[in-house]
């Protein structure tokens, strides 16, 4: 019995190991089908968006003014704003032709070829979004830790 709970125990380090050690193809960014692919994942935008708006409003609504909350809300905006910009880039893709955009070796050493259109600036720009998106998934771990210290303070009183 108790070699079964150091199994159970060890194997999501384990696992985790293997992966991390042979990794395979992560497809992080995932191409969709034309058309109804790319609708559904600009719907999910659209209501991730809208579902983070309600949880600042509601945020707001009841009042809620301990620091971790007001995080919370720093990070409903910022991913509003990804959203925004992720569901503008998306749009954008299919005017921009992708030779004028080279990435090239290295993820960080894209760059203009050709002519620079307000098209291109945009979707380059859109590219961008892990500036938003960083400091939004910083600001959801602060929120978290403040709001459980503070619960494990008032289980302690």
């Amino acid at each position: 019995m108790d070699c079964k709970k150091k199994i159970h125990r060890t194997f999501p380090f384990l696992l985790l190991f293997v992966l991390t050690v042979f990794p395979g193809n992560a497809w992080a960014v995932q191409s969709h089908g034309a058309p109804e692919g790319l609708y559904v994942h600009q719907l999910a935008h659209i209501f991730y968006a809208a579902a983070l708006s309600y949880l600042f409003w509601d945020i707001k609504r009841n009042e809620f003014r301990a620091g971790g909350w007001r995080y919370l809300r720093i990070f409903c905006v910022l991913m509003v704003v990804w959203n925004v910009v992720a569901f503008v880039g998306h749009s954008l893709a299919g005017y921009v032709h992708s030779s004028e955009l080279i990435t090239g070796s290295e993820y960080l050493k894209t760059h203009f070829e050709g002519t620079l259109t307000t098209a291109n600036f945009l979707c380059y720009f859109t590219k961008l979004d892990h500036l938003v998106s960083v400091p939004a998934f910083i600001c959801l771990f602060i929120s978290m830790r403040t709001i459980y210290r503070n619960s494990l303070e008032e289980e302690e009183v």
